[in-house]
């Protein structure tokens, strides 16, 4: 059984309520897009993280990034009154927003200068009796093409989105990136281990551009042949995890 809460260095999780638990690979992609748009060095950044969960996207990008003023919308009673607790809970609760709400009705009357979503991704495998869980898992509730649209139509020109897929969906999702007019930025493809084949990619993308560059493609593993975390793993992480 997961535990109840998650803790970090400057924050913690509470997580019993929601049914998507903190994983690693969720952290790692948090610490990833939170140093990315660290990088963009821009003040009152304007950032909607879609299926926000507990929180913890939000609450990791918060932490590096104080000029993002964060909308996270999540449709899940129970995990949107966790991610609520959670944000009050943390040094950053005036600048994340929850919102109780379908994506496909969100109406905020604004765009975002970023888009986030760990999106449920087991749309071709076995559904869980919970009806929470299969919301969380799969994506029956909001389908990978309906994220893409969904994304085009929050996103300010200049913007960027970016994504945690499962690596074994790659060929669908890049025929839809092209299909809705996309142009990647840069796709890291994730490993278990040095030795397990890939098994998640983040992506970062935006509307296109006079200029179109060449996507930029890299790999991480989150640990090393002797079960210990990477460089590049910690690197990342060492800002958030208590014993890193």
């Amino acid at each position: 059984m997961a535990n109840s809460f998650f803790r970090f260095k400057q924050f913690a999780v509470q997580q019993d309520r929601a049914a998507m638990k903190v994983t690693t690979d969720g952290c790692l992609f948090g610490a990833w897009v939170a140093k990315q748009i660290e990088e963009q060095t821009r003040t009152n950044v304007q950032l909607l993280d879609i299926g926000t969960g507990t929180g913890l996207l939000s609450l990791m990008i918060a932490q590096k990034n104080p000029g993002c003023v964060i909308d996270a919308v999540e449709i899940d009673s129970k995990a949107y009154e966790q991610a609520i607790e959670n944000a009050n809970a943390s040094p950053w609760k005036e600048k994340i927003k929850i919102f109780h709400s379908d994506i496909k009705s969100f109406e905020p009357g604004k765009k975002y200068d970023n888009i986030i979503s760990n999106p449920p991704f087991y749309e071709k495998e076995l559904k869980a009796e919970d009806e929470k869980r299969n919301i969380a898992h799969h994506d029956g509730g909001l389908s990978f093409n309906e994220l893409f649209s969904t994304i085009k139509k929050h996103l300010n020109p200049g913007g960027h989105f970016y994504l945690l897929l499962p690596y074994k969906r790659n060929e669908e999702i890049r025929k839809l990136v092209l299909e809705h007019q996309f142009e990647l930025v840069q796709v890291t493809l994730v490993r278990q281990s040095d030795s397990h084949s890939y098994f998640r990619m983040m992506l970062c993308g935006k509307l296109p551009s006079e200029k179109k560059e060449e996507t930029l493609i890299d790999e991480i593993a989150i640990k090393d042949n002797t079960d210990n975390y990477t460089p590049a793993f910690i690197s990342l992480l060492k800002d958030y995890y208590l014993y890193l």
